[in-house]
């Protein structure tokens, strides 16, 4: 381990110039959401594609239904029916004078028509009329036959959605550094991209260490405890954007822990360790990590190092593997690692997916509190408090105690105690990281 003592800022900084963003692939759009485009998505066709009914009712000429009232309808001829899918009359018909088409949500807008009326400003089509007998000829268009009244004007347009009203050829649909959501995978299939260039969601593996650790669900022997740190860590990783896979707790043997970590290496981006990290005689991670990397290699190995943090003080970062995998080794205790997570694993997910590191965002708070909060001399402290936007205010929630995971739950803010900071009365100005 160093001796020498790392700032915060230093730490991360470090981590950042290491962590490179992954060479984009391109993906189907199932296997994209998620994942960050590399290049800007010009549109090629318009969208909507042709002009189309946003209402079931009847396509008409504006001067048929001018002046159409409850009291004096205007009756129009109905030629046939137009749904979604249809071409529009089809066999070049067209609605001309005193005639109507029957149409659909979504349909194309006929050859002739200038406008939509609801069916709910008709009424609905009584079939009735002399053009009902339209539907005994056996050479009878479709839907022909029957006649609608209408009882109110309609403005040109009124209800149909106009080609290219959406996007046309040429727009910018996306940009480069977009997030791929739900939103985004369904344009994107609207103007007919079946693929895009993105960089992948990075593979995080999470591992934590000791040989007092059993597995949710199994029996609690005196002297053991369950292991947490693995899960929050992993649904903190997939949180943060990555695909997370969970390992097993290790036992303190700095063999078994090299060969776990060798195993992981084939399906990993970054490797996370929580763990082991600290002055202890069986701190394991140490043991199995200062040494390793490639000798034919520069850079390679794990450096362990002093931070003057609270809590999260021990930590360590470098490359392990023939591929130099990004691997940080985080301490052991909850409170550690998670805030240790939030302020060195997340910024390298994000910069690994190329994206900014830094996301989540932070606030000026007035601390209310029933005492003074202390911290450290030349450290910078992380403690868990709750956040009231409205009031403006942050409250801290337990003690400063690294393994009160209780509180952490209850938590969705850090307050951050500067290093020159040694107490915070109530009633102080803070600065505060937002979790959620």
């Amino acid at each position: 381990m160093s001796s020498t003592i790392w700032s915060v800022d230093e730490h991360l900084e470090d981590i950042l110039a290491a962590v490179k963003p992954l060479e984009p692939i391109e993906l189907q759009l199932p296997e994209a959401q998620g994942c960050v485009l590399v290049e800007d998505v010009v549109v090629e066709i318009a969208l909507p594609p042709f002009d189309n009914s946003s209402m079931d009712g009847y396509a008409v000429r504006v001067a048929d239904v001018e002046g159409a009232t409850e009291e004096f309808p205007t009756v129009l001829t109905v030629i046939g029916d137009v749904a979604a899918g249809d071409d529009g009359l089809g066999d070049g018909r067209r609605v001309g004078p005193g005639e109507a088409a029957r149409i659909m949500t979504g349909a194309p807008l006929p050859e002739g028509a200038e406008a939509v009326v609801p069916v709910e400003w008709t009424d609905g089509g009584t079939g009735e009329g002399p053009a009902a007998a339209m539907r005994a000829h056996s050479d009878a268009p479709e839907g022909a036959g029957g006649e609608v009244r209408v009882h109110r004007p309609a403005e040109a347009r009124a209800h149909v959605r106009e080609r290219g009203s959406d996007v046309r050829p040429g727009d910018l649909a996306l940009k480069a550094g977009t997030v791929i959501g739900p939103p985004q995978i369904g344009l994107l299939a609207a103007i007919g991209r079946s693929t895009v260039k993105v960089r992948p969601r990075p593979r995080v593996v999470v591992l934590s260490t000791g040989s007092e650790l059993v597995q949710p669900g199994g029996e609690l022997t005196p002297g053991r405890i369950y292991d947490s740190n693995s899960f929050a860590l992993t649904a903190a990783a997939r949180d943060a954007g990555a695909i997370a896979y969970r390992v097993g707790a290790v036992a303190d043997d700095a063999e078994t822990l090299r060969a776990t970590i060798e195993d992981q290496l084939i399906r990993a981006d970054l490797l996370v360790t929580t763990g082991g990290v600290s002055v202890g005689a069986y701190d394991v991670v140490k043991e199995a990590l200062s040494s390793v990397g490639d000798e034919d290699e520069p850079g390679g190995g794990v450096d362990f190092r002093k931070l003057a943090m609270q809590p999260g003080k021990p930590q360590g970062f470098g490359s392990i593997g023939p591929d130099h995998t990004p691997l940080l080794a985080l301490p052991g205790n909850p409170v550690s690692s998670y805030v240790s997570f939030e302020l060195f694993v997340r910024p390298a997910i994000r910069t690994l997916m190329g994206l900014p590191a830094a996301d989540r965002p932070t606030a000026r708070a007035t601390l209310v509190a029933d005492k003074a909060l202390s911290s450290p001399a030349g450290k910078r402290q992380f403690l868990r408090g709750t956040y009231d936007a409205e009031a403006g205010t942050v409250s801290p929630v337990g003690g400063s105690g690294s393994h009160l995971i209780a509180a952490l739950a209850q938590a969705d803010a850090l307050i951050v105690l500067p290093e020159d900071v040694t107490s915070a009365e109530p009633g102080a100005d803070t600065e505060v990281i937002l979790l959620r």
